[in-house]
């Protein structure tokens, strides 16, 4: 296709064009901020990897009950509803690697931004939370931490 039949099809479909214009703007924002903000997603393998390198603090943000049902060996149980980067668990992590995990990977992405700007240096989240994790079939430890 060349330059002017796209330029037709553009005059021809407006609200298409738009749709696609306002879509390209809108991924490229959302890249451009992923890189910018300080934090970054782990797959599982790569979560394992820093846990075996660099002996990562890993916080489980899961309800205690699902904390007890499965978790990562070694991580931590923290509520959401009391996670505080100023914590006696947390703080004196602010120059180690912290992942943190939750069910689904939704409040753990909320919970590093949170982290970062409390000026953590390594902060990551599991990308996917614990069902990403149980689909890499990796094993999760059952009972308290």
């Amino acid at each position: 296709m060349d330059f002017p039949a796209l330029l037709a099809f553009a005059e021809r479909n407006p609200m298409l064009s738009l749709a696609f214009v306002g879509l390209t703007v809108a991924i490229i924002y959302t890249e451009i901020a992923r890189l910018f903000r300080g934090y970054r997603s782990l797959r599982p393998a790569e979560l394992t990897a820093l846990i075996n390198r660099e002996n990562a603090l890993v916080v489980d943000l899961s309800a205690t009950n699902d904390f007890e049902k499965g978790h990562i060996a070694g991580s931590k149980s923290v509520q959401m509803s009391q996670f505080d980067p100023d914590s006696k668990l947390l703080a004196p992590a602010k120059a180690l690697p912290v992942v943190v995990v939750c069910r689904m990977g939704q409040s753990s992405a909320d919970a590093a931004k949170r982290l970062k700007k409390a000026g953590f240096t390594q902060v990551f989240w599991l990308d996917g939370g614990i069902a990403a994790w149980q689909q890499a079939d990796l094993p999760l430890v059952k009972g308290r931490a």
